[in-house]
C-alpha cells in the first residue's frame, strides 16, 4: 500500500498506522526529532529534486527490518546518524537504500540478536559527515579505527551472525571538502564472531580525513577500509579515491577481498598516510592509476601481515620522508609494476603498526619475512633522496626479480642495490646505478644469480663486506 505524505503530521501518523506501507513523500518535511521505520514500513520520495527528509536534532531514520528508503535526500547534522539500525530482531530481512544524497552517517551496524541481515545499496552519494564520535571502533595491530561515513558493521559476537551486502555506487565527500573520519568501512565483529559477506562493492569518487592530530600513533582511517570478519568477492573502486590526513590509508584491508581494482588514481596527501596497506588476504588486485603520497611517511603500497597472491600497479610514487615506495614483511605472489616506482624523500618518521619510527624512504623494502615469489618492475626504480636505498632486500628474500630500466640512487650516500642480514635475491640483467654512492652493497646477504649485472656507482660499483 502506497500513501502519499505532504506533512510532517501526515507522516507520523502514518508511521503509528499498523498496517505496513510505502510512504510516498511528495515535498520536503523538516522533522523535530528522529524517527523510527517499523518493520515492512518504506520511506521514498516521488521526486528526489523536491523532496527532502531533514532533521534538526539528533539522529535521523531508524530501520527495524524489510525496510526500504530510496529516491531522497536525507539532512542531519554532519556528526549525527542519518540512516541507522534501530532494531535487533534475529532476522532483519533485507535493508534496501538507493539512489539518495545524504548528509550525516549511514551506519548500518547489527549488534547481539540480529543473526541475519541483508543491505542493497545502490547510488548513495554522502555529502557530508563526521563519524569520529562512535564507540564501537575495530582494535587490532595496536591500532583503532574509526568507523566511515557509510559503515557496514556486524558487532555481533555471534560466529553464526551473518550480514549478506551488496554495495554499489556509494560516493563519499568532495574534492577539498572530505567526509571526517573513515570514508567506506567494512567490517565483522572481528577474527573471531559475526561475518560480513560482500558479493559486490562498487564506489565512485571517495574523500576521507580522519582529523587525528600528528604524532597519534595508535588511531587510523581508510578511504576504502575492509576489516577483518568480512569478505568481499568483487571490489571496484571506479573513482578517485582521496585522503588527506594524519594516518589516513587510502585503501586498507584486514578481512578478505577476492579480486579488488581500482580504476582511478589513488592519492595520499596527509602524514603516514598509506596508498594501499594489506593486512588481510587478497587474492588479486589491480590499480590501474598511479599511486602518489604527499605527506611525510606516506608510503605507496605494504605488506605487514596477510598475504596477497596476485598485484598490479599502474606506478608509485612518494613525495616524503621516510615515505617507502612499497615494503613486504609476509609473504606474497606475483608483483607486477606496469611502470615505475620512484621515491624523493629521505630519512623521515612514519607509523608502523601502532609505533612511530624512522625509516629511509626505500623505493622496495623486502624485510625479514618478506617474501615475493615474482617481482617484475616494468619502468625503473628510482630514488632522489640522500641515505636512501632505491631496491632494499634486508633479511627477506625475492625468488624471481625483472626489471626494465636501471635501479637507480640520485642522493648523496644513496644506495642502488643493498642485500643484508640473510636477504636473498637475483640481480641477474639488471643495471644498478649510484650518481653519489654506492651501486650494489652486499652485507650479510645474497646474491642467487648475477648473469648480467651491471654496476656502477660514484663510491663503489659491487661492494661486498
Amino acid at each position: 500500500m502506497i500513501k502519499q505524505i505532504f506533512t510532517l503530521v501526515e507522516l507520523l501518523a502514518a508511521l503509528n498506522d499498523p498496517q505496513p506501507a510505502t510512504l510516498e513523500l511528495q515535498a520536503s518535511i523538516l522533522c523535530p526529532s528522529s524517527i523510527i521505520l517499523p518493520a515492512g514500513f518504506n520511506i521514498i520520495g516521488a521526486d528526489k529534486e523536491k523532496c527532502m527528509l531533514s532533521f534538526s536534532v539528533g539522529d535521523g531514520i531508524g530501520l527495524t527490518a524489510n525496510n526500504e528508503i530510496s529516491t531522497i535526500t536525507v539532512q542531519t547534522n554532519p556528526g549525527n546518524r542519518a540512516i541507522y539500525v534501530q532494531g535487533n530482531s534475529p532476522d532483519l530481512g533485507t535493508i534496501t537504500l538507493k539512489n539518495l544524497t545524504v548528509t550525516g552517517q549511514v551506519q548500518i551496524l547489527t549488534r547481539a540478536g540480529t543473526i541475519n541481515a541483508q543491505l542493497v545499496a545502490d547510488t548513495i552519494d554522502i555529502v557530508a559527515c563526521d563519524a569520529r564520535r562512535y564507540s564501537e571502533q575495530p582494535l587490532k595491530y595496536g591500532v583503532n579505527v574509526y568507523q566511515g561515513a557509510f559503515t557496514v558493521y556486524n558487532y555481533n559476537s555471534d560466529e553464526n551472525s551473518l550480514l549478506n551486502v551488496t554495495l554499489t555506487n556509494i560516493s563519499l565527500g568532495r574534492k577539498g571538502a572530505p567526509v571526517i573520519g573513515s570514508g567506506l568501512f567494512v567490517g565483522g565483529f572481528g577474527d573471531i564472531g559475526g561475518r560480513v559477506l560482500a558479493d559486490t562493492i562498487t564506489t565512485g569518487d571517495i574523500y576521507s580525513n580522519g582529523m587525528i592530530p600528528f604524532g597519534q600513533p595508535n588511531r587510523i582511517t581508510g578511504g576504502v577500509f575492509i576489516l577483518n570478519g568480512a569478505r568481499v568477492k568483487n571490489l571496484v573502486n571506479q573513482g578517485t579515491l582521496t585522503t588527506y590526513g594524519v594516518n589516513d590509508m587510502v585503501l586498507d584491508a584486514w578481512g578478505h577481498v577476492e579480486k579488488w581494482t581500482a580504476e582511478k588514481a589513488i592519492t595520499s596527501y596527509g602524514p603516514s598516510g598509506i596508498g594501499f596497506v594489506n593486512f588481510g588476504v587478497v587474492d588479486e588486485f589491480e590499480a590501474k592509476e598511479k599511486i602518489e603520497t604527499f605527506g611525510g611517511g606516506a608510503r605507496g603500497f605494504n605488506q605487514y601481515d596477510g598475504t596477497i597472491g596476485k598485484a598490479t600497479f599502474h606506478s608509485i610514487i612518494t613525495n616524503g620522508d621516510g615515505s617507502i615506495g612499497m615494503q613486504f614483511s609476509k609473504p606474497v605472489g606475483s608483483i607486477t609494476v606496469l611502470n615505475s616506482v620512484v621515491t624523493h624523500g629521505s630519512k623521515g618518521q612514519t607509523l608502523v603498526k601502532g609505533v612511530i619510527s624512522t625509516l629511509p624512504a626505500d623505493a622496495i623494502s623486502v624485510k625479514s619475512g618478506g617474501e615475493i615469489r615474482e617481482l617484475t618492475i616494468a619502468g625503473g626504480i628510482t630514488t632522489h633522496g640522500d641515505n636512501v636505498h632505491s631496491y632494499n632486500v634486508e633479511g627477506g628474500v625475492v625468488k624471481q626479480l625483472s626489471v626494465e630500466g636501471d635501479i637507480t640512487a640520485n642522493g648523496k650516500s644513496s644506495v642502488a642495490v643493498k642485500v643484508s642480514d640473510d636477504g636473498k635475491t637475483p640481480l641477474a640483467n639488471i643495471s644498478a646505478k649510484s650518481t653519489q654512492g654506492t651501486a650494489v652493497q652486499i652485507a650479510k646477504g645474497k646474491i642467487t644469480d648475477r648473469k648480467g649485472l651491471t654496476a656502477k656507482g660514484a663510491k663503489g660499483n659491487i661492494v661486498e663486506n
